[in-house]
C-alpha cells in the first residue's frame, strides 16, 4: 500500500498542438498558475489500483491529525474491500515518504496499533519512490 498528496489546479490552460516546419519556432502555451485556486488530492493505492482518495477543501493541506484520520479510514476501507493482498499476507505493508505529518508520533502510534508494517523511505531519495510519479 502506498499513498501520496498532489495539488490539483482549478485553472487548466488549454494546450494546443501544432506542426511546424523544421527550423521554425514552435508555438508556446502558458504554464499553469501555481498561485491560483487549487485543492489537494490525497490518494492511496495498492497492486490492484486505487483503494481510497480524498479531495481536501481548497487551500487546505495535510497535517498530523488529518493524516492519522486518513490512515484509520483507509484501514476500514481495506477491511471492507478485503483485497487479495490483505487475504494473502494478513498484514498491510505501507510505503510513504518522510513528510513530517507522516512520521509524527501520533501517526506512528496509530500504525503500530493497526499492526501495519512500514517500509522505510530514505531521506532525499525521490528516485526510490517511483510511486510518486507513476500515478501523476
Amino acid at each position: 500500500m502506498t499513498g501520496d498528496e498532489k495539488w490539483i489546479y482549478f485553472e487548466n490552460p488549454k494546450h494546443t498542438k501544432s506542426w511546424v516546419d523544421p527550423g521554425q519556432p514552435s508555438t508556446s502555451t502558458a504554464r499553469p498558475n501555481r498561485f491560483g485556486k487549487k485543492t489537494m488530492l490525497c490518494i492511496w493505492w495498492d497492486l490492484e489500483g486505487v483503494v481510497y482518495y480524498e479531495l481536501l477543501k481548497p487551500g487546505e493541506t495535510i497535517n498530523t491529525d488529518h493524516y492519522q484520520q486518513q490512515i484509520i479510514i483507509l484501514n476500514h476501507t481495506l477491511i471492507v474491500k478485503q483485497s487479495e493482498c490483505a487475504r494473502r499476507y494478513g498484514t498491510v505493508i505501507l510505503f510513504h515518504d518522510n513528510a513530517p505529518s507522516h512520521t509524527s508520533k501520533p501517526v506512528k502510534d496509530t500504525l503500530k496499533d493497526l499492526a501495519w508494517e512500514v517500509l522505510t523511505h530514505l531521506p532525499y531519495s525521490p528516485d526510490l519512490a517511483l510511486s510518486d510519479h507513476h500515478l501523476f
